[in-house]
């Protein structure tokens, strides 16, 4: 049976998708089965695995809204062990349209439980809102990875994230725990960087993962060639530091 991990932090710009894509290709070349849920309007972690988001015809809005079958939207991926369910522009109209269905908060889990056995893992790239989407992706998942980037402010509406998945814990879904913090776009030369990094590791102790991502130019390139860094630079420190952190998440759920 699969795990689910969202991929959450409402703050924009912290590298959930960035983690998401090359998480998700470090895990399937360490031969578990991954399937991304790309659960961001955006749709750049599908573009980001080479999806060609224009010529899809059934999306996870699909899925959602008109009750689709999530097999006939998953789409295989270059890299052996790797799926997506893909996103679409259209997800942006999904929560005005969620508010009238009932059970709205448990949509997406009714959609993804059945597919935990068919993957080791499941990891959804929430959007940078705590809207209705993203309650429904914490309400779906087993835990909760949250990336903080190693910049000023970085903990900045970690606050109001922790609160939410306080209540979405104490009404929606009791075994919903924190996977673990990841320190984002560190950059070891700045003075500012190693203090954010210092302050988050006595902030959140043990739930901080021992690997740190760090800033990289693979990381910012690869997704423009629909490839994450291990296609595109296997050697470059990003595709190494991810390949780190999808060894400490398998040996964490041993």
């Amino acid at each position: 049976m699969g795990k689910i991990i969202a991929i959450a932090n409402q703050k924009g710009g912290v590298g959930k998708t960035t983690t998401t894509v090359n998480l998700a290709a470090s895990l399937a070349v360490q031969e578990k089965k991954v399937l991304v849920v790309d659960a961001d309007p955006q749709a750049n972690a599908s573009s980001g695995l080479g999806v060609d988001i224009r010529q899809l015809e059934t999306t996870i809005y699909e899925c959602m809204i008109d009750q689709a079958d999530p097999k006939t939207a998953i789409r295989k991926t270059d890299i052996d062990y790797l799926d997506i369910l893909p996103s679409h522009i259209d997800l942006v109209g999904a929560e005005l349209e969620m508010i009238q269905l009932p059970g709205r908060e448990t949509i997406l889990r009714k959609i993804l439980t059945p597919l935990k056995a068919d993957y080791d893992y499941i990891l959804i790239d929430c959007s940078p809102s705590l809207g209705l989407i993203t309650v429904n992706c914490l309400t779906a998942a087993d835990s909760v990875l949250i990336p903080v980037q190693c910049e000023y402010f970085a903990l900045e509406g970690i606050t109001k994230l922790l609160n939410t998945i306080r209540i979405i814990k104490g009404h929606l879904n009791t075994a919903l725990e924190i996977e673990g913090f990841l320190l984002t776009m560190y950059d070891g030369r700045l003075r500012s960087a190693r203090q954010v990094a210092e302050e988050v590791r006595k902030h959140f102790k043990g739930l901080v993962f021992n690997t740190v991502i760090q800033r990289n130019v693979t990381l910012s390139v690869a997704p423009s060639h629909g490839e994450p860094a291990l296609l595109y630079d296997a050697d470059s420190k990003g595709a190494i530091d991810h390949i780190q952190l999808a060894l400490e998440i398998i040996r964490k759920n041993n």
